[in-house]
């Protein structure tokens, strides 16, 4: 689901936080008709949401996926928004992240209940955090009482939008904040920076190295990828991003910007029908062995994810309760520029859904969540 703190405190905290190819037959990319139920509910995000455009891709359990598109994909031109084109996927790539760590877990490589300290000797001290006390898991599980670094290095993101950080920087940043009790859930980006340099000290490699060997190609996930040093455009077909602070501000392109702000917790640029490839790959098993893949849905409270309360969080990975019965397991991101929502069943159906602008009000955000809702039940 989308992270609702970004709306309702206007930070980032959503920058970095809210399907298998080749075996899965996908239907040839399409506009589904526009008497469709989904359809109009993007039609709405764009004429009451307020975003510029959206687009989303919907799997059924044969396997084939519908595309929408609805809005614009340049507020000048006037562009048609390119079917399932590549968004800035944001805190999604917590759900990467998580994967590759559990894999080292799997390959003996990490202990799930290792203390921080271990792969990181004196990184986290003070009053943040002490890592001779923080597992691993809770890193993942969002239970490590880290505080965010965004609400220290963001005071305006016009000032940022261009600026490289290293991820020791973000660690740093996030140091000078007190942290809260270990065990209370609490979103916290900086517990996957945490994460992915606990992949870099174990593997020897960068982490985004490490998630396109181990997650991205076996997947076949050609739409997504890791973004390079200092590559500050999106690759390839995509929607323009915009930014405001205000309902009333006319829109900003911040399509182009670095994303090493939000690095192991959010730097993956990806389309909708891969992300739902990805989900249904993760819960095939296809990426984790049946133990780390049972961690990794073990989940606890988490009522500040989505607008309904309920939510509950694993490793790197939400699950919320359908209107229809049963279950989806889902993430979601928003960074300056775009939102997306995204949710996946144990049977093959997943559905995403992205904007190209962050939801204005706690309306849009939940008329999100019933759009996924409605995607995977209907």
């Amino acid at each position: 689901m989308i992270d609702p703190r970004v709306t309702t405190r206007r930070t980032l905290a959503g920058l970095t936080g809210l399907a298998l190819a080749g075996t899965l037959a996908a239907a040839p990319a399409s506009a589904a008709e526009p008497s469709s139920s989904l359809q109009r509910r993007l039609d709405a995000l764009v004429t009451d949401g307020g975003s510029p455009a959206a687009l989303a891709a919907v799997r059924g359990r044969d396997g084939r996926t519908r595309h929408y598109t609805a809005g614009v994909a340049d507020l000048k031109t006037g562009a048609e928004v390119p079917v399932d084109g590549r968004v800035r996927i944001a805190s999604n790539t917590k759900m990467f992240t998580a994967v590759v760590v559990l894999q080292l877990v799997g390959e003996g490589k990490i202990k799930l209940d290792g203390k921080v300290e271990r792969y990181l000797p004196g990184m986290l001290r003070g009053k943040a955090g002490d890592g001779r006390k923080i597992t691993v898991r809770r890193l993942l599980q969002h239970t490590a009482g880290l505080p965010d670094y965004d609400g220290v290095l963001l005071k305006d993101y016009f000032d940022i939008q261009h600026r490289h950080y290293e991820p020791y920087e973000l660690v740093e940043a996030a140091r000078t904040r007190k942290g809260t009790p270990v065990g209370r859930w609490s979103y916290s980006n900086t517990g996957y920076v945490l994460a992915g340099l606990i992949i870099q000290k174990v593997t020897g490699r960068p982490v985004g190295e490490e998630i396109t060997r181990r997650v991205i190609k076996p997947l076949g996930l050609e739409k997504t990828y890791w973004p390079s040093l200092g590559e500050q455009r999106i690759r390839g077909p995509h929607p323009k991003g915009y930014w405001r602070t205000k309902p009333d501000e006319p829109y900003t392109d911040v399509s182009t910007m670095d994303p090493s702000m939000a690095w192991a917790a959010g730097q993956l640029v990806s389309t909708p029908s891969d992300l739902n490839r990805f989900m249904v790959g993760l819960l095939d098993g296809r990426l984790l062995r049946p133990a780390q893949l049972a961690q990794m849905k073990k989940t606890v409270a988490a009522p500040q994810f989505d607008t309904s309360g309920k939510a509950r969080y694993g490793l790197g990975i939400a699950t919320f309760k359908l209107s229809c019965g049963g279950v989806a397991w889902s993430h979601g991101g928003s960074a300056p520029g775009y939102a997306t929502s995204n949710a996946a069943t144990e049977d093959g159906r997943a559905a995403t859904i992205a904007t190209t602008a962050l939801p204005a009000d706690m309306k849009t955000v939940k008329n999100i969540e019933t759009a996924l809702d409605r995607a995977l039940c209907e």
